[in-house]
């Protein structure tokens, strides 16, 4: 069966083609990106912009397409955090579904962290130690995993949804480039506010896989990549150590500056020191000592979920 996903992210729209068999296997067939920053100004006004309703639907046209190409059966399209943030939501889903034909679903955020654990998990063999997902967004942050023993679906999936990003965290604190010690000092403890509620059932007993472009620029920086290389980045291991250096570097640094340390930073160049900051922050407060690169997510568990849907 080949199934194409859209997942409509704050920052990013993604697509994913991809072949899934019998047993639930994906194999990827195309894949794009594009950044048009739906979300921009969404945490201060909670409105999308008209102009982001024409950039949108252009790119889903062109998705559209793209699958048609590509012969897939099903087409699948979510949205996340700044759609659901935005007061105007309604309107802008109407006015996709009659520009492309293509209805979106607002996914809420626990169903975002669930179906992203699954995505996550799709492009990984079984280890002896439990996974937790983390997605960093650019409007929210979503943390799942598995406690230990159960297996009994999703119900007993802990899920996540916290109202960080790095384009939230970017507007509403990181105002200057570079930003001053305060600015970050301010950020760090909104970042540790909202992980107060998140229960800990002992992370250092799981393994933490990173998804989304936050981690995956990140582990393309730490190697010295100018292109993206999904051989390279998938299954890259970053220690804390690393994170936090990282983190401390790149908030020395001002936008241009980090945009110059690699074109795989295009899109993100502005926002990428809220990201690595929001992540050193979470390995740091739960302790976890190495976080995995994944450029699986939440469009590898839409892919996942509409494929059970059909054997049901």
């Amino acid at each position: 069966m080949r199934i194409a996903s859209i997942d409509i992210g704050t920052n990013t729209v993604l697509l994913l083609i991809a072949d899934v068999d019998e047993d639930g296997t994906i194999h990827p067939v195309a894949h794009e990106q594009r950044l048009p920053r739906l979300g921009k100004d969404v945490d201060l006004r909670r409105m999308i912009s008209i102009g982001a309703f024409d950039k949108i639907a252009w790119i889903i046209n062109e998705y559209k397409n793209l699958a048609k190409q590509h012969k897939a059966e099903h087409i699948v399209a979510a949205a996340t955090s700044a759609v659901r943030d935005a007061a105007n939501r309604e309107e802008f889903c109407s006015y996709i579904r009659s520009s492309t034909g293509i209805g979106i679903e607002v996914l809420p955020g626990e169903e975002e962290a669930l179906w992203t654990y699954y995505g996550a998990l799709s492009g990984f063999p079984a280890s002896g130690k439990e996974s937790v997902v983390l997605d960093i967004g650019g409007g929210s942050t979503e943390i799942s995993l598995r406690t230990p023993g159960s297996r009994n679906g999703g119900k007993n999936i802990l899920r996540y949804s916290l109202q960080v990003g790095s384009v939230r965290i970017t507007e509403r604190y990181l105002k200057h480039s570079p930003p001053p010690p305060d600015e970050v000092e301010s950020a760090r403890q909104m970042i540790l506010e909202e992980l107060a509620p998140v229960r800990n059932p002992g992370f250092r007993d799981y393994r933490l896989i990173g998804v989304a472009g936050t981690v995956t620029t990140l582990a393309c920086l730490d190697q010295n990549l100018e292109e993206f290389d999904v051989e390279k980045v998938s299954g890259y291991t970053l220690s804390i150590q690393t994170v936090r250096a990282w983190s401390q570097r790149l908030n020395s640094m001002d936008t241009g500056s980090i945009a110059g340390l690699s074109s795989t930073t295009a899109g993100r160049a502005d926002i990428l020191a809220a990201g690595v900051l929001i992540l050193s922050e979470i390995m740091i407060h739960f302790g976890f000592e190495s976080v995995i690169a994944s450029e699986r997510g939440l469009r590898y568990g839409l892919v996942v979920r509409q494929w059970q849907r059909t054997r049901t």
